[in-house]
């Protein structure tokens, strides 16, 4: 098959910029595509870091200041792997340059900086796409099969987690390349934005629309030195944050994430219980999802342990032989492969940044719940 490429341009090179990297690099290795992706230019401030990030990865040119960047005739796809106060910034200067846009997770600081930067996009015309790859998490996908084909049948309830337990210590500084995330300027928000929102937008593709939802969150450590600064600041992040939910279908959920679980790192699960069976799966063991049909003969009934490996399950026929599991980085090169396939058939791939956004508006809605103690209606997009 002959290819037409498409020039890509990053920027930033932290976890976010190795994790696309890799997946622009593999997915030409095992996905038959249209279009292949080539590794143009990378785009950071510190230029050892780059020169090193490039070299690593293959990234053929380099820029520090991603105007440049956007500038260049050569570049076909800008992705953006920077902390979340400048993805507005950068993917609206990249969409009126007529450029792909691909944006890290979440796809703004809040629903009006989202509808801005939808505006931007759709009035662009250009390709879009935010990150959130736990869809393409081949178990996940599968689970996704079996709602819509009404195995389940009608949904009763949904509930997920996402809990971690790296910010316990008090010692622990906010701000800066590696913690940005504890900093409510470059964050927007805390565990909401950063955690939740992966189990948000799962939820949204997996159970449809949330039309209302209360919340209480708590930031357990106030004041933190900030560690550009030295200053003590105040923390305004949220540690952790609960919720529950009504969907549009009338099911019920659950949702909670934590930086304060000891012992658990990045313990992500969801539960789908509905009138016929239910589906569960656990991010630590990521290529299995757990099923239970009430339909099963009785003396048989329980729950199965699917092992998600097969060829005629979702990404699945494009890897190893069955029974030989992937990782978490492949759900990077599945996006890599649907974006692609996305432009050559004209059909974008979701999660655009419109899906994105219904994200954002349910984000924003748990946050002004836990200050205001009141249920909350979520704005759709």
């Amino acid at each position: 098959m002959s290819h037409k490429t498409l020039n890509v341009g990053i920027v930033g090179y932290g976890f976010m910029g190795r994790t696309h990297a890799n997946a622009f690099r593999k997915v030409v290795n095992f996905f038959d595509l249209p279009i292949k992706p080539v590794l143009k230019a990378a785009c950071g401030r510190d230029e050892a870091k780059l020169k090193d990030y490039c070299d690593r990865w293959g990234w053929e040119t380099a820029e520090t200041d991603w105007r440049k960047l956007i500038d260049r005739k050569d570049i076909d796809i800008i992705d953006i792997c920077t902390p979340n106060d400048s993805h507005a910034e950068i993917a609206i200067a990249a969409a009126r340059a007529g450029k792909m846009v691909m944006c890290e997770k979440p796809l703004s600081m809040d629903g009006p900086q989202g509808e801005e930067m939808v505006r931007e996009i759709e009035k662009a015309g250009v390709a879009n796409m935010v990150w959130y790859n736990y869809r393409r998490v081949p178990a996940v996908t599968f689970a996704k099969q079996l709602i819509d084909e009404g195995r389940l049948g009608r949904i009763f309830h949904y509930r997920a987690k996402f809990l971690q337990d790296w910010t316990i210590s008090a010692d622990l500084p906010q701000g800066g390349a590696g913690l940005w995330r504890l900093d409510a300027a470059a964050a927007g928000s805390g565990v909401t934005g950063d955690l939740l929102a992966h189990c948000i937008d799962t939820a949204l593709w997996l159970n449809g629309n949330i039309n209302s939802v209360t919340a209480m969150t708590e930031t357990f450590i106030k004041e933190r030195k900030h560690s550009l600064t030295g200053q003590t600041q105040e923390v305004k992040i949220d540690d952790a944050c609960a919720f529950l939910a009504r969907f549009d279908n009338g099911s019920l959920a659950t949702f909670e994430s934590t930086r304060y679980a000891r012992g658990h790192k990045a313990l992500y699960t969801l539960e789908i219980n509905g009138e016929h069976a239910s589906v569960a799966w656990d991010l630590h063991d990521l290529h299995r999802l757990q099923y239970f049909d009430h339909r099963d003969r009785g003396n048989l009934r329980g729950w199965r342990s699917i092992h998600v490996t097969d060829g005629d399950h979702p990404y699945m026929s494009q890897w190893w032989v069955p029974g030989l599991q992937i990782g978490y980085e492949h759900t990077f090169v599945h996006q890599v492969a649907d974006f692609l396939q996305g432009v050559a058939s004209g059909t974008p791939a979701a999660p655009t940044f419109r899906d994105a956004l219904e994200t954002q508006y349910v984000c924003d809605a748990v946050l002004d719940s836990a200050k205001s103690g009141q249920w909350q209606n979520v704005k759709h997009v």
